[in-house]
């Protein structure tokens, strides 16, 4: 039984109401408390500012290293999501967060193939989610509102075939917690470590 809300993206659920309004104010406090860095990819710095828990993906070195464990605050939330998504939460081994204000959107891409499974909680303002695949010579693409203490997931064909992405937010503050299981060559990588 799927407990995602059906989506037309092969791959993409979606669970409105993931948390409530007490949970998420308590959630965006916490993420307002953290020293978040502007978010770096190669050369630039990005206008939404990141933290990772468990593992770090380096843009620089295209390389995952450890980063700081999961806080304790953190782990109820990690524990939901996992249950939700009938997975062992040490499965879910990396956590970023996200703080997204006016001018802040995230381009075209798809998250790295050192992970597998991606699970997002939203917080805050509303947004878009976009998401767009090449068939032929044409972009097939779909658009897909992402509400406030909403849940979303990203695996099979619209995590390896689709890209997504967020416009800039023209007004409010909009916060993300992602979660991502390892793929085998995240594994591989952690082993090494």
């Amino acid at each position: 039984m799927d407990l995602f809300d059906d989506i037309p993206v092969p791959g993409l659920g979606m669970q409105t109401d993931f948390v409530s309004a007490m949970e998420e104010q308590d959630l965006i406090a916490r993420i307002d408390g953290l020293d978040m860095a502007p978010f770096r990819f190669q050369q630039w710095s990005g206008k939404r500012l990141s933290q990772s828990f468990g593992w770090h993906y380096d843009f620089q070195t295209g390389k995952v290293s450890p980063a700081e464990p999961m806080p304790a605050w953190l782990q109820p939330l990690r524990e939901r999501v996992a249950c939700f998504a009938a997975l062992d939460p040490a499965e879910l081994q990396q956590a970023l967060l996200l703080k997204y204000g006016p001018g802040a959107g995230i381009s075209w891409h798809r998250d790295r193939p050192q992970f597998e499974h991606v699970f997002g909680v939203s917080l805050g303002t509303a947004v878009n989610m976009r998401f767009r695949r090449r068939v032929q010579q044409r972009w097939q693409r779909v658009s897909v509102p992402l509400a406030g203490r909403s849940l979303y997931r990203l695996s099979g064909e619209v995590r390896h075939d689709w890209e997504h992405s967020i416009v800039e937010l023209a007004e409010g503050v909009r916060y993300s917690i992602t979660f991502r299981t390892l793929s085998a060559m995240g594994h591989g990588a952690a082993s090494r470590q």
